[in-house]
């Protein structure tokens, strides 16, 4: 990709870009990474330490988790294509008083070519899906952390049940996530994702799924797969 062809969605950049105000707001259109995120953190720190760790999060939006980390003891860079959520996340940490974390409107293939294995964690959470060449997001992962460090994906997996999961349930019948938010054709299977890491160079530490219990709304790591799942790496 180059700057003038960034590997990136307009139409994505903007569905975001327009609902960026509501951010951080628990309740929501982005509720689903609020109730996600105590998890993701969680296992992001079951798998690289945090404090004192130089983070880039990739496809940071409104700063949900790159707070978080930050809020760890990480020193975290978070990236996004969308201006409108980069403005946001920037607000939400100054009004908050979190030090530790800082913003950039940039490309990550872009900044793998400024910033080579320049960092010790390298996090990608729910952009992959977002994004015309998921590979090419993953080489670029890959070239910005250090040789030793990890990378960390999670995404939808493609099939039947991920459909009617994350689509039909949770778009059109529960509503926890605006229409039209996910493209199914876009998910991502982890045997390909595996394959992308395998490519740039990283060796794949294994997968956990993300179950969500609409009772509790909570997110629990469970070894199926089937529809929303993490995948860790290290170079």
């Amino acid at each position: 990709m180059t700057a003038t062809s960034p590997n990136a969605d307009p139409q994505e950049l903007a569905k975001f870009g327009e609902i960026a105000h509501h951010w951080w707001d628990p309740q929501g259109e982005f509720r689903p990474l609020h109730q996600m995120n105590p998890l993701r953190l969680q296992w992001i720190a079951s798998h690289a330490a945090l404090r004192g760790a130089r983070v880039l999060d990739v496809g940071c939006g409104g700063g949900i988790l790159a707070e978080a980390m930050a809020r760890e003891g990480a020193q975290v860079l978070g990236i996004d294509l969308s201006p409108k959520p980069l403005a946001v996340a920037e607000l939400h940490a100054l009004e908050q008083g979190v030090a530790g974390v800082s913003y950039r409107e940039v490309a990550v293939e872009a900044l793998a070519a400024e910033q080579p294995a320049a960092f010790d964690v390298v996090t990608c959470m729910e952009m992959l899906e977002h994004v015309p060449d998921p590979a090419s997001v993953v080489r670029a992962c890959a070239a910005l952390v250090k040789p030793g460090g990890h990378v960390l994906f999670s995404t939808l997996n493609r099939n039947t049940r991920s459909y009617l999961l994350a689509i039909v349930a949770a778009e059109q019948v529960l509503r926890l996530l605006p229409r039209g938010t996910h493209d199914h054709a876009r998910f991502i299977r982890p045997s390909e994702l595996a394959r992308f890491a395998r490519e740039a160079g990283l060796q794949t530490l294994g997968a956990d799924g993300m179950a969500y219990n609409p009772l509790t709304q909570r997110f629990t790591l469970t070894a199926d797969t089937g529809v929303n799942y993490l995948l860790a790496c290290r170079k």
